[in-house]
């Protein structure tokens, strides 16, 4: 059986182990902004690197294997969208942090309302994809309606901290933390589009 399996059999891999590693790992790349929004300390932010490093090593490991395996658990396509959108959330993170260090900010706190609610997003975009191999497109769905929820919040927030910094007399201070909501925002509307590919990929296997 043994060579059966080894030179015969198709490889396999077990994508539902992969996406959950993936999506972990950003989230955990997430929780490093609420942490130093929280603590109002940039520092916190140093793990960022090493973990966005990580995330695209998973991201390059996991496409390969989609390339080489012939029978998948899921829609090829919508493999593909979500690795690399698990990988672009990744990345806006990183964005985030390169900004922080360019613009030299050294304040955080007034950004934890909406780092607080990208890591509920990201927490349930995780939930929802270590809900696909169970196939209850009811639970997956209700994780989703609630990314998309608190992404209508993260808008609506971003819209209101602009306002606020448009009262400033600092034009520097205007546009400096304008670009890092700009950021934030892309964060949020990355973990979005994840999570429409994972309703994709949930009804296609129902």
């Amino acid at each position: 059986m043994g060579f059966i399996s080894q030179y015969i059999l198709p490889k396999t891999v077990n994508f539902d182990t992969a996406l959950q590693k993936q999506a972990l790992l950003v989230t955990k790349l997430v929780s490093h902004i609420n942490t130093a929004c929280e603590l109002n300390d940039v520092t916190a932010l140093s793990h960022i690197t090493n973990d966005t490093e990580h995330a695209r090593q998973l991201k390059s490991q996991n496409m390969q294997e989609l390339l080489d395996i012939l029978i998948l658990p899921y829609d090829k396509e919508s493999l593909y969208r979500m690795i690399t959108q698990l990988d672009w959330i990744a990345l806006s993170v990183k964005h985030f942090r390169l900004e922080i260090e360019v613009y030299d900010l050294h304040s955080l706190e007034d950004y934890l309302p909406i780092a607080t609610q990208l890591l509920n997003m990201s927490n349930l975009l995780e939930e929802g994809i270590a809900l696909l191999p169970q196939q209850n497109l009811r639970l997956i769905s209700d994780n989703i309606d609630q990314i998309l929820d608190l992404y209508d919040e993260v808008v609506s927030n971003c819209a209101q901290t602009s306002a606020q910094l448009l009262k400033l007399d600092d034009y520097i201070q205007i546009i400096r933390h304008k670009d890092m909501i700009l950021q934030l925002k892309e964060i949020a509307k990355r973990i979005h589009i994840a999570a429409n590919t994972l309703e994709d990929m949930a009804i296609k296997i129902v």
